[in-house]
């Protein structure tokens, strides 16, 4: 189960937390952190349906590397109600060194094992994963 490149294994409980997103909505967001001593990825945060954006994006640390899932709600042109589930990898430029490859070489594997996503991010500030970024992104 782990990962060759990093040695990451996957906490059961990261899989069953995007599962209950992807097929019930019960979740808004899913903050995932690798943690280093038991090396495999864990579920940090789950953030619920009647949270916005704004909580999301503040449950990311400043200075840390996280993965993320994001249930992005939007109206489509046509005015239908729709919305895309985003993977965002998140990695501050001020994040230590190991820690940056530690979550590089960890993403793709974990990517696997959550079959859903539809939209991957790479962000390193803020602005790179704002409202908009999202919005260019579904269309």
């Amino acid at each position: 189960m782990a990962n060759a490149a990093s040695g990451m294994a996957v906490h059961d409980d990261c899989k069953l937390r995007f599962l209950e997103l992807k097929a019930k909505r019960t979740h808004r967001f899913i903050v995932y952190k690798i943690e280093e001593k038991q090396k495999q990825v864990v579920v940090e945060k789950v953030g619920e349906p009647v949270l916005s954006y704004e909580d999301f994006a503040a449950s990311l640390p400043a200075e840390e590397c996280r993965y993320a899932i994001y249930d992005f709600d939007f109206v489509t042109t046509e005015n239908c109600q729709k919305s895309k589930i985003f993977f965002i990898a998140w990695c501050p430029d001020v994040a230590k060194v190991r820690s940056k490859m530690i979550y590089a070489s960890s993403k793709d594997r974990f990517k696997r094992e959550l079959d859903g996503i539809q939209v991957e991010l790479q962000a390193t500030d803020p602005t790179e994963m704002d409202l908009d970024v999202f919005k260019s992104r579904v269309n």
